[in-house]
This record gives C-alpha cells, sequence and structure tokens, in this order.
C-alpha cells in the first residue's frame, strides 16, 4: 500500500484516444488522479462531473486532472464526449496502477463480495509524490476533498 511520500507508480496506460500516457508525463504539475469503478453510472458520473465543474478553478493552479478506471477506451471516449469532460481518462482493464495505488480491493454488494474499484483519489506533486490519499470517499466528497487539498 502505498504511502504519502512515496513515488507514484509509472504505469503506462492508455486514454480514451488510445494514446499512452504515464504519471510521469506531467512531472511539473500537480496531478489528481481519481478512480472509478465504471463509466457512465450514477456515482461515477457525479464524481466526474464534479471535477469538470471544477476544472476552471484547478486548472489554473496549474493541475492536472486525469480518472482511471478498467473501462476500454472506446467506452471512456464516449462518456468523455456525453459528459463533456475536460481532461483524460486512463484505462486499467488489467488493474495494474488501480493495484499499485491501492485503489482496487474487495467490495460488496447485496451480500456479496466481489473484487473493484474502490473509489478513490490521489494528489501526486510535482515531482511525482504521492501528496494525498483518500480511499473509499463518497463521489462528492472526493471533488470538495480533492480541491480543498490543493489550497
Amino acid at each position: 500500500m502505498p504511502q504519502i511520500g512515496d513515488i507514484a507508480p509509472d504505469i503506462e496506460l492508455l486514454n480514451q484516444d488510445g494514446k499512452p500516457v504515464k504519471l510521469s508525463d506531467f512531472r511539473g504539475k500537480k496531478v489528481i488522479l481519481f478512480a472509478y469503478p465504471k463509466a457512465s453510472t450514477p456515482g461515477c458520473t457525479e464524481q466526474a462531473c464534479g471535477f469538470r465543474d471544477q476544472f476552471p478553478q484547478i486548472s489554473a493552479q496549474n493541475v492536472v486532472v486525469l480518472g482511471i478506471s478498467p473501462d476500454q477506451p472506446k467506452d471512456q471516449l464516449k462518456w468523455k464526449q456525453k459528459e463533456n469532460l475536460p481532461y483524460d481518462l486512463l484505462s486499467d482493464p488489467d488493474h495494474q496502477l488501480l493495484e499499485a495505488l491501492g485503489a482496487w480491493g474487495e467490495k460488496k454488494m447485496y451480500g456479496k463480495a466481489y473484487m473493484g474499484v474502490i473509489r478513490s483519489h490521489f494528489i501526486i506533486d510535482e515531482e511525482g509524490r504521492l501528496a494525498d490519499i483518500q480511499l473509499n470517499v463518497k463521489p462528492k466528497e472526493s471533488v470538495e476533498k480533492a480541491v480543498g487539498a490543493l489550497s
């Protein structure tokens, strides 16, 4: 499990356009990376649109926003266009980065346990170190806490 101060894992993933992206591509800027279970679902849309609505304030502080889920790039592109999201969505179908960040684990629904994305967000500083780790957050709370941690 990563700790605050650790270098963020630098695993290359494809964005919604099928282009490779690594967290090290953003050195020199802070990054908000939010993990969500599935594109186009209510909670995930609330979280993603919350970051969309705060995007002008976030980007004015030289901060990059990235979303990450196991969804395929084509599904993320469709969702990005539908919700007018101004930032990249990373596809992690093998949950490599999600696992490395501790955002993949056991969940329960209707009494059944299964493995999936734990809704989370991470703030990565300009040197690529984890500055904030919030696991198992509610959609609205994720946006509020991430934006609040930037000040």
